[in-house]
């Protein structure tokens, strides 16, 4: 019985903690990848700032939005910030330096019921290439060097199409500074291919149903009708949401009812902050970014 009793105060303690530590927490701090401009990254992510307020009590909800994958790759694993949502190579970067520095908790399901995307390689039209094997000689743009679909696939998969390198295959390749910096450099004729974040479904003429590209359609700054698709991926894992593991069990628990619930509770600020045609969040482990884990290390290391 006394076993019990003590089991049982300890418990409490425990619990006790965990909610004194999420009350502790005045300003919940929250990363946004590079990519794309800062004023409509910052918007799109207000309403996801102001329900995080209103839910958990914060003084202040910090919205963070990085120059570069990196910056915000740092951020979780220096503790400045909280909370972001990765890509899949971004994680696998964060997991190779500490594994405990992060927790996913949810990702995005397409509206397939596929939780995952491709990497897709977007020409001009006018440029004459309509395969990547019309593209050797040419130039490549990537995106960041912590992107999945704009480096890391491109880079370990176009070689398994193409027979060589992209080093020796392409008559260049360089980082575009992000997806939407790289869809305009081939818009505007600096790369002849760029690659791209993309969910491969619905109609080209809207940029499909989510990516960059469907993002650039929808604002007006590329017409789709100039563009063709020139290379696929296979299937890439939709990247995680993450909390910083030191928040706690309890803290990790209520952010991952907060954001499962947000699709219906907003599904304006949902897809604002997705970017896309997406139809919610579903829960997710380490071990779904496995396979994207070794392909980093194996190719770029962490």
């Amino acid at each position: 019985m006394f076993r019990k009793m003590v089991f049982g105060a300890v418990s409490l303690l425990a619990m006790a903690a965990s909610a004194a530590h999420a009350a502790d927490i005045k300003e919940f701090r929250v990363g946004i990848l590079g990519g794309e401009n800062e004023t409509d990254r910052l918007r799109n992510y207000q309403c996801l700032a102001d329900h995080l307020k209103s839910e958990f009590g914060f003084e202040k909800v910090s919205l963070f939005p990085a120059a570069d994958y990196d910056g915000v790759i740092q951020g979780l694993l220096g503790g400045t910030l909280d909370f972001a949502e990765l890509g899949a190579s971004g994680y696998a970067s964060v997991y190779l330096k500490d594994p405990k520095a992060v927790t996913p908790i949810l990702t995005t399901k397409q509206t397939d019921g596929s939780t995952g995307y491709y990497s897709i390689g977007l020409a001009l039209k006018t440029s004459g290439i309509t395969d990547i094997k019309s593209a050797k000689g040419k130039k490549l743009g990537y995106a960041d060097p912590d992107s999945t679909s704009g480096y890391l696939i491109p880079l370990t998969q176009i070689p398994k199409d193409t027979g060589a390198s992209n080093e020796t295959y392409f008559a260049s390749t360089q980082f575009n500074g992000g997806h939407e910096n790289n869809v305009l450099a081939v818009r505007d004729g600096k790369v002849d291919v760029a690659v791209d974040d993309s969910s491969g479904i619905g109609d080209f003429k809207n940029g499909y149903t989510s990516g960059t590209f469907h993002k650039e359609v929808a604002k007006g700054a590329v017409d789709p009708n100039d563009f063709v698709e020139v290379w696929r991926s296979g299937l890439i894992p939709n990247g995680p949401l993450v909390v910083r593991t030191a928040l706690g069990d309890d803290m990790t628990a209520k952010l991952t009812a907060f954001f499962t619930a947000l699709p219906a509770k907003d599904k304006a600020c949902f897809e604002g902050v997705e970017g896309g045609d997406f139809t919610g969040y579903v829960p997710v482990k380490p071990d779904f970014y496995s396979v994207i884990v070794e392909a980093r290390k194996a190719a770029i290391g962490g």
